[in-house]
C-alpha cells in the first residue's frame, strides 16, 4: 500500500461548521467503505480554500474512485515517496 497526499481546491473550506466537518468525514468513510479494496483515509488538514487529505491505497486510481463515490474535486494527486520528522535530523539513531 502507498500513502498519498491528495489536494483539493474548495473554497470557503475553512469555514466549514462542525456539522458539515462531521458531514464530510462520514461521507469519506462510507465511500472507503464502498470499495472493493483495502483502502483507508488517515486524515485531512483544512486551510483557507483547500482540504489536504492523506490516504492509503493501491494506486491514483483508488484514490480516484474513492472521490468519485464521495463526490469531493480532486486537484492533485502525490504519492508520499519518504516522510522526515524531527528525529531525522539526530546523527545518533
Amino acid at each position: 500500500m502507498k500513502k498519498f497526499v491528495i489536494e483539493r481546491n474548495i473554497p470557503g473550506a475553512s469555514n466549514f461548521t462542525q456539522e458539515e466537518l462531521r458531514h464530510i468525514s462520514q461521507v469519506f468513510c462510507e465511500a472507503a467503505n464502498k470499495l472493493k479494496i483495502s483502502y483507508s483515509w488517515v486524515q485531512s488538514f483544512i486551510t483557507d480554500d483547500k482540504i489536504y487529505c492523506i490516504h492509503i491505497a493501491e494506486s491514483k486510481e483508488a484514490i480516484r474512485e474513492h472521490s468519485k463515490i464521495a463526490r469531493f474535486p480532486i486537484n492533485t494527486i502525490n504519492e508520499v515517496k519518504t516522510m522526515i520528522d524531527p528525529t531525522t535530523g539526530d546523527a545518533s539513531r
